[in-house]
């Protein structure tokens, strides 16, 4: 939650909106970001942090956990047609990397931006070489890219 507040500013370059959901009611999240986000990132969490304590929102993602009552920690990319393009679910000890989620979203924007006739091989960063998705390249990858290209 602070490394993605420490970057919202990032975020919202790239046309980005952050939203938060936990179970925990709004006043403990208020707590939280006044007691502890605030010593980490300054001026605390500057987007949205809703309150799902019926778990609706968690079971419509699929991370719910009926038996704990907890929603799993989970990444959504939504592009600005509402469909999940990418998603990450981790248990809590495990973090995740945030210049990971910028870069898939980089690439998700100039895929989106191309209408498909571009394609970003694993590892892509922007400026990166992209591929042509196409009959030619069928069979044909290999030509263009390979896997120790991947930084």
């Amino acid at each position: 939650m602070s490394a993605v507040a420490d970057n919202y500013a990032r975020l919202q370059a790239l046309g980005v909106e952050v939203i938060s959901v936990s179970v925990d009611s709004h006043f403990v999240h208020k707590m939280w970001n006044d007691h502890e986000l605030v010593k980490m990132v300054e001026g605390g969490v500057p987007f949205h942090m809703a309150s799902d304590q019926a778990g609706n929102i968690g079971r419509a993602y699929g991370v719910w956990d009926e038996g704990q009552g907890i929603e799993l920690r989970g990444r959504f990319l939504i592009d600005p047609d509402g469909v999940i393009q990418a998603m990450e679910v981790m248990t809590p000890p495990v973090g995740r990397k945030l210049a990971e989620t910028i870069r898939q979203v980089q690439a998700f924007q100039l895929v989106r931006a191309s209408k498909g006739t571009e394609a970003t091989p694993a590892g892509w960063m922007p400026g990166d070489l992209v591929l042509k998705p196409g009959p030619d390249l069928v069979g044909n990858v290999w030509k263009v890219w390979k896997p120790s290209q991947e930084k």
